[in-house]
């Protein structure tokens, strides 16, 4: 079990410098976490060196992008694929993990068995493409690079869903079933497709985190010998402290799948951080985003911020804008107190609370915790005049903000190998 290491004071700016590189391990995509980290580096100066995985042509190759593609990513750009997992690496028989799943009806999911060689025959082949790829693209980055520039990798792989069709709608049973649609997530995870989704996981999540250590020593070296710094950053997510009975406690989202995934990263980083290697886990809060949307009842546990930036930042007229701007998205009927009731009942809710035991995590759900947690979600956004124009939004800008500031100074001597930014510490950013 990783020990709980929350982050409680803003950081002073760290010596990063304009010209320094911020070098983007993945692929920035539409607004998340790794904007307010790019956001940052960009208001610093900094270079900002993107990347890409990829795309897969019809017969599912993987390719770099096409010249009309990369024409509106901002440069340097390095066109390497680093699409990491192998979903789609054919085995030693030419056939793939998705391939083997594509004839499975929805009635049979639970009968289907496969011995796990040959997805690891899979799984070594797309971890030695993804490394040939990674070598090639720390070369391209070492040209780019000047004696002089301190170096920020940001990891930004996650995610691993095996792009059959059979997995999403058993996801979205596990994540949003209620009644005769519930799925039990232990009972998934279990499964022979359950335990696919936890190698890929490992993969894409975790394991990218390790080679992009390991293939960048001899670069990292090399820069730290002429005078220059180097960091690592990746993002995490471990439960967040937020404001339950007047005072922070760590809560969480269950059931989250990827959880043993980051916590396999949050071991990476500390083997490598007991190297003296500069890299840090930054377990993020909570937020609402397209490519969290699955995950419907998470943005629950942001709604508290309001209550943090209310005790964090009281002279703070950005603070003040914020707060308006939230509360004029309610219904007049709605007050911000009665948000603040409903949030507390809920978070001190006994079926709640029971899923949130540190020491436990990641847990599966129950049909009783999820159903209150998708219930709860759909009655706070009938308590907003419109239900596309949510508070979410606007905090998870707050959000990303604030982690990008963390996670960039806080990055340069990070304190531990995985660190816990709280809705405190988001709210003192302010």
């Amino acid at each position: 079990m990783t020990p709980f290491f929350p982050l409680r004071q803003k950081p002073h700016s760290s010596p990063l410098k304009k010209g320094d590189l911020l070098v983007l391990f993945g692929e920035l995509f539409s607004r998340g976490y790794a904007n307010g980290l790019t956001e940052e580096a960009e208001k610093n100066g900094m270079t900002i060196v993107r990347a890409t995985v990829g795309r897969r042509d019809r017969d599912l190759g993987l390719r770099a992008l096409t010249d009309e593609e990369a024409a509106s990513i901002p440069k340097p750009f390095i066109n390497i694929p680093l699409e990491a997992g192998f979903d789609f690496e054919p085995d030693s028989e030419g056939i793939s993990p998705v391939d083997r799943l594509k004839e499975i009806r929805l009635s049979d999911w639970e009968s289907f068995q496969l011995s796990t060689q040959k997805w690891e025959e899979s799984r070594a082949r797309g971890r030695a493409r993804f490394k040939e790829n990674v070598a090639a693209y720390i070369a391209e980055v070492e040209k780019l690079w000047k004696p002089g520039q301190n170096i920020v990798f940001a990891h930004l792989m996650a995610g691993g869903v095996p792009r059959a069709k059979i997995v999403m709608p058993l996801m979205n049973r596990s994540f949003k079933g209620s009644g005769d649609r519930y799925l039990s997530s232990e009972k998934f995870w279990k499964s022979s497709i359950g335990q696919l989704c936890s190698m890929n996981f490992n993969e894409v999540t975790a394991e990218t985190f390790r080679h992009l250590l390991e293939i960048s020593t001899p670069f990292r070296e090399k820069v730290q010998n002429s005078g220059g710094h180097v960091s690592y950053t990746a993002y995490g997510y471990h439960g967040t402290e937020v404001m339950i009975d007047d005072q922070y406690q760590w809560q969480t989202y269950t059931p989250y799948l990827q959880g043993w995934a980051k916590i396999k990263l949050e071991d990476i980083s500390s083997e490598y951080f007991k190297k003296s290697v500069n890299c840090c886990v930054y377990n993020c809060p909570e937020i609402l985003t397209n490519s969290s949307s699955i995950f419907q009842g998470v943005e629950v546990s942001l709604y508290p911020l309001l209550q943090a930036i209310e005790k964090e930042a009281p002279q703070s007229e950005k603070a003040k804008k914020i707060l308006t701007e939230c509360k004029g998205l309610l219904k007049e009927d709605c007050s911000f107190d009665d948000l603040k009731k409903y949030l507390n009942e809920y978070l001190t809710h006994p079926v709640i609370k029971q899923m949130n035991v540190y020491k436990e995590w990641p847990m599966h759900s129950t049909q009783e915790h999820l159903e209150r947690m998708l219930n709860s979600s759909e009655e706070i956004v009938q308590m907003h005049k419109d239900a596309k124009n949510l508070i979410t939004f606007v905090l998870s800008e707050v959000v990303f903000e604030s982690c990008g500031y963390v996670m960039l100074h806080d990055s340069w001597s990070p304190k531990n190998s995985s660190a816990w930014i709280g809705h405190d510490l988001v709210a003192k950013c302010l």
